[in-house]
């Protein structure tokens, strides 16, 4: 455990320039300090000791305002740098040497069961307010941008913007943007179609209607 706090402390180090002194971000840094906490409290959700383990998490949240829940797996050398506002679930795994910021969520989608949260390869980095959803992979040395939102794999060495997120870089190289900027549809000719189509129906109810009573008044007048 303390090999891998080390390991972690080295990386602030390594990849903050505000990082000082090793003393500096043992006692100032709430990310290494969530990371910390972790480690005990996933050794102990690992031989089901459920309850302290979430006592340990929740002490943490408390303390550094970073949740990560007790099964997640966490790498070597991860910084979550700021990380106000960090969520890691339950079955999500965080690569070595990878690179969390501020306001992220490793989430779910709701609607699996068993893997339902995010894997990270090594070196991923995820800017401030990015959303990853779902149990896919996102491959070694990848970008997700701020407030991204992805929600299927992305492949090694690439760069992810937009909501839903799409891949915009592989290994430094652009992607040729597909989008079709002519054909996109338009949503408000197609409400108003819709609602074309929907007055048409009624009319012909009306008329209907009309009809029906029309005839009932000739039958009255006949009676």
């Amino acid at each position: 455990m303390f090999d891998g706090i080390k390991k972690d402390i080295n990386a602030i180090k390594e990849r903050d320039p505000a990082a000082r002194t090793t003393f500096e971000v043992l006692t100032l840094y709430p990310g290494l300090h969530a990371i910390a906490l972790h480690r005990p409290a996933h050794w102990l959700y690992r031989n089901k000791a459920f309850f302290p383990a979430r006592l340990i998490s929740q002490f943490s949240r408390f303390l550094t305002g970073i949740e990560i829940h007790p099964g997640a797996k966490i790498g070597r050398g991860v910084l979550i740098d700021h990380g106000s506002g960090v969520v890691i679930g339950e079955t999500a795994e965080v690569g070595d040497n990878c690179t969390i910021y501020q306001g992220v969520t490793l989430g779910g989608t709701g609607k699996e069961k068993g893997k339902r949260h995010p894997t990270l390869g090594k070196d991923v980095l995820v800017g401030s307010g990015a959303k990853i959803l779902g149990p896919f992979t996102i491959g070694d040395g990848s970008k997700v941008a701020s407030n991204a939102v992805v929600l299927q794999p992305l492949p090694p060495g690439s760069t992810a913007v937009g909501v839903p997120a799409r891949v915009v870089k592989v290994n430094g190289k652009r992607v040729q943007d597909k989008l079709d900027h002519v054909h996109t549809p338009d949503p408000v000719s197609q409400e108003i179609c819709r609602l074309q189509a929907e007055i048409g129906r009624m009319k012909k109810q009306i008329e209907a209607l009309e009809a029906q009573n029309g005839i009932s008044r000739e039958q009255e007048r006949q009676g």
